[in-house]
């Protein structure tokens, strides 16, 4: 009998840890021969031929790994049902799992599944995020100062997958002596690599020349215009639930974490952005995003620079409060 699972919530490295034991034990039920994996993202193709993909068997495997990735843009009832209804009788060897960034889907799609295929992967806190880098340091051999926690905690995203990529990078460039602060942010700054979140933060300080420079950077390493976007659609829901709190008058370094904003500089981002856009601005932002994923899909990769130059300028002009 076939499965499905659901992971959910923001952090991405325990959420592939997660699919790899998946992997792990496909393997082992045949026979040591790999999985054929195929991904998907929500909204690629109708739902209806989804589930036919899914009914289909594998010709050139035993098991079959199938994702359906930012699976929050799923609403059409019609298509809940339909793949609601394949969830509650999957394809045998057949595993199905659902990503998305956010907590929660659609009743009809979280009913189908078993409460125990269910998992929202949360993002660290501060003080786990601390234990977390100090223990990989100790466990390779280093040592690390406080602030050389810090300072990787303020640099890097907030989540164990880039935790891991940014330290395992610094680990090459230190020997057995101890690691500093200082020591951290200058390999960082100048190692650090271009991504949907750093391209976030430049959009948040309203520099269009910055801004348009990273999207370049990013799409010149072939980095996926789809990918981007939906990064980008994480930020701004974040930055929605960041308004929201500011405006309750219930912010605290507690409600904080629970954003998954703990340290300064993701906090810096957020109130910077929070003073370019409201409410009604975000909206508009993921609107776009929206558009422009069905654009960039559409358009052919002779048109995405195009499309993501024209994306980045409307998200800018949004911004003007």
């Amino acid at each position: 009998m076939g499965k499905c699972f659901l992971f959910l919530g923001p952090e991405i490295g325990e959420k592939h840890e997660a699919i790899n034991e998946i992997r792990q034990g496909l393997l082992r039920v045949s026979s040591g021969t790999a999985p054929e994996e195929t991904s998907f993202y929500a909204g690629e193709i109708p739902v209806q031929d989804l589930v036919a993909v899914l009914r289909t068997g594998s010709l050139f495997a035993e098991e079959r790994l199938i994702f359906i990735k930012n699976a929050e843009a799923l609403k059409k009832k019609e298509d809940l049902e339909i793949l609601a209804a394949y969830m509650k009788a999957p394809q045998e060897h057949t595993t199905l799992i659902l990503i998305s960034e956010t907590t929660s889907l659609a009743k009809t799609v979280e009913t189908a599944v078993p409460a125990g295929n269910k998992r929202v992967f949360w993002e660290l806190f501060e003080n786990r995020k601390q234990e977390w880098v100090a223990s990989f340091f100790r466990r390779k051999g280093f040592t690390i100062s406080e602030d050389g926690v810090e300072a990787i905690l303020e640099l890097v995203e907030n989540n164990t997958d880039a935790l891991r990529r940014e330290c395992s990078r610094l680990m090459l460039f230190f020997g057995k002596e101890r690691i500093s602060g200082e020591a951290v942010e200058k390999w960082l700054s100048h190692t650090r690599e271009e991504s949907a979140f750093t391209l976030f933060s430049r959009i948040s300080t309203g520099d269009f020349a910055k801004s348009l420079e990273s999207l370049h950077t990013l799409l010149g390493a072939q980095e996926s215009p789809v990918a981007l976007l939906a990064g980008l659609a994480w930020c701004f829901r974040k930055l929605r639930d960041y308004l929201i709190l500011v405006a309750s008058g219930k912010a605290n370094e507690l409600e904080f974490k629970k954003l998954g904003l703990a340290s300064a500089k993701a906090r810096k981002d957020y109130e910077r952005a929070s003073r370019r856009y409201d409410l009604w601005g975000v909206d508009i932002c993921l609107s776009l995003i929206g558009e422009y994923d069905m654009l960039v899909r559409s358009g052919g990769m002779g048109l995405e620079s195009l499309l993501m130059d024209m994306f980045l300028y409307k998200i800018m002009d949004s911004g003007r409060l």
